[in-house]
């Protein structure tokens, strides 16, 4: 499966028929269409989708100016995110829970191994990872996911992609990925453009890996909010979380998903 999160996971059997613009709109309206890589509809027309428990790891590798990360593209036909560059990642499953456990951290960390091996072909040690973030997909999402996002050291080995779910791979700087976006030479989904941009200025792996370690643990619930040249996601830090109001002076959390270009603010 491919990468999870903030409207990032695989839900891949059926096709998408091509790479088209996704709606997006505020809650109780249908916005207008943007090509950011989410879908939310009108909420007073249908219920509110449960999330699927789901887990992605993403992976650093040393390189000359700084780490790399490894991003894999989707096939362009999966119904969701197909196109899209994303971490290794996808579903929580059952083989993934012990058979007398119910932590849900330890199942997440079972499944990102299980993926980082199964879409990369590397074999990355559960005791590595170390916690990110957890993201959860908009309530005006039809496909939701609650996604726990881990970083870890990539291990030695070639990348290997089976061809069919997942096309292509590359090695890429943060500070490249977030450059080949703005180009439009590659897409990113929210939680993956959010966590490189969060990882770019490092100067090795090392360096990296002990700062996310030192990150607080946060729980993330996007709401989407219509602008004029696209779409802004607000996060519970954010001052504008509850009533929108974008302009009020105070903390600041919020991913800018627009056409003169993505940005994302961390300031509270």
């Amino acid at each position: 499966m491919g990468s999870t999160g903030y409207l990032a996971a695989d839900a891949g059997d059926t096709p998408r028929g091509g790479d088209r613009p996704i709606a997006v709109g505020t809650a109780g309206e249908l916005g207008r269409t943007r090509d950011h890589g989410e879908y939310t509809g009108p909420v007073s027309e249908r219920e509110v989708v449960t999330p699927r428990p789901a887990a992605s790891v993403v992976l650093l590798r040393p390189a000359p100016g700084g780490p790399e990360i490894l991003y894999l593209r989707r096939n362009p036909s999966l119904a969701f995110h197909g196109d899209y560059w994303v971490f290794p990642g996808g579903r929580i499953d059952a083989a993934d829970r012990a058979d007398t456990d119910d932590d849900e951290a330890a199942a997440a960390r079972r499944a990102a191994v299980r993926e980082a091996h199964e879409e990369a072909g590397l074999r990355v040690p559960a005791a590595s990872l170390a916690f990110a973030v957890h993201w959860t997909t908009p309530e005006t999402s039809p496909i939701r996911f609650a996604t726990w996002f881990f970083v870890a050291p990539a291990t030695a080995g070639a990348v290997q992609i089976d061809g069919t779910e997942i096309l292509d791979h590359r090695w890429l700087r943060p500070a490249d990925a977030l450059e080949r976006q703005r180009a439009r030479e590659i897409k990113l989904a929210a939680p993956t453009f959010a966590l490189t941009t969060r990882l770019a200025g490092f100067a090795d792996v090392d360096g990296a890996l002990a700062a996310v370690a030192g990150w607080p643990e946060e729980r993330l619930l996007g709401r989407l909010i219509d602008v004029d040249d696209g779409v802004v996601a607000l996060y519970h830090q954010d001052v504008a979380y509850a009533d929108a109001c974008l302009d009020r002076e105070g903390p600041r959390h919020r991913l800018w998903m627009v056409r003169s270009g993505w940005r994302y603010e961390r300031a509270f």
